[in-house]
């Protein structure tokens, strides 16, 4: 859904003295009878169907002493990594986010240990679910956050400017005409890009699915969007 947002000041006759600082850092501008202006903002966005989804995979050990809690993380790791590749994720898709062997707080007086690693692996959205079960039936018992991008985020980026910008362009049109007046030229222009999608986390319950044969989750890729607004001043005659 579009959603626009129109600010229009016709800055006609008025104490040469004054000014109008805009918000959001925007310039200075004098007003005065020599000084006829018309600002607008639009907001326009653009959504496409992924074209890549970013797998958060990881696992974390029971709590043992350092020693049986690397052993135990070693055999997961390699298990889980060569599942991967086996299914046929190639090896510049994965990639280590993190890994360390660390105290288990949660038995400070036991002195016990636990190993946790993440990796990111980058798939075809249609294969996201039957990776992340593969992960999960090899022993990823820490998983489930996927990332939905596209391999061009500028291009796209680049559309919802275009879109935004011919908004903009348009709604000073109308208002001009509204208000008695031609559009002159333009002054001023600034814009802002949003809309990265994030990841939506899943229970770590999740892996309970390596101990049953148990169809893959049902997963649906959403779309990837980005949002842009676009700020303009112009000169009305």
């Amino acid at each position: 859904m579009n959603v626009m947002r129109i600010s229009a000041a016709l800055l006609l006759v008025v104490s040469c003295g004054a000014g109008l600082a805009q918000d959001g850092g925007q310039p200075q501008l004098k007003i005065d009878s020599a000084n006829r202006t018309l600002t607008v903002s639009a907001n326009d966005s653009v959504s496409i169907e992924p074209e890549i989804a970013v797998l958060h995979i990881g696992f974390e050990t029971t709590p043992s002493d350092a020693k049986s809690a690397y052993a135990e993380g070693s055999r997961v790791s390699n298990a889980i990594r060569a599942a991967l590749k086996q299914a046929g994720v190639a090896d510049d898709a994965i990639r280590s986010e993190s890994q360390f062997l660390a105290p288990d707080y949660t038995m400070p007086k036991q002195h016990k240990f636990k190993l946790q690693q993440q990796w990111t692996v980058r798939v075809e959205p249609a294969r996201a679910a039957e990776i992340l079960d593969v992960a999960v039936t090899n022993g990823a018992n820490n998983t489930g956050a996927i990332d939905w991008t596209v391999k061009d985020e500028k291009a796209l980026e680049g559309q919802a400017l275009e879109k935004a910008a011919g908004r903009v362009r348009e709604n000073a049109a109308t208002l001009a005409r509204g208000m008695g007046v031609k559009l002159g030229a333009l002054l001023y222009v600034s814009n802002q890009v949003s809309g990265v999608a994030r990841p939506m986390p899943m229970v770590r319950a999740f892996a309970a699915k390596a101990a049953d044969q148990s169809a893959p989750l049902a997963i649906s890729p959403e779309k990837v969007e980005r949002d842009a607004t676009v700020y303009a001043v112009f000169a009305i005659e």
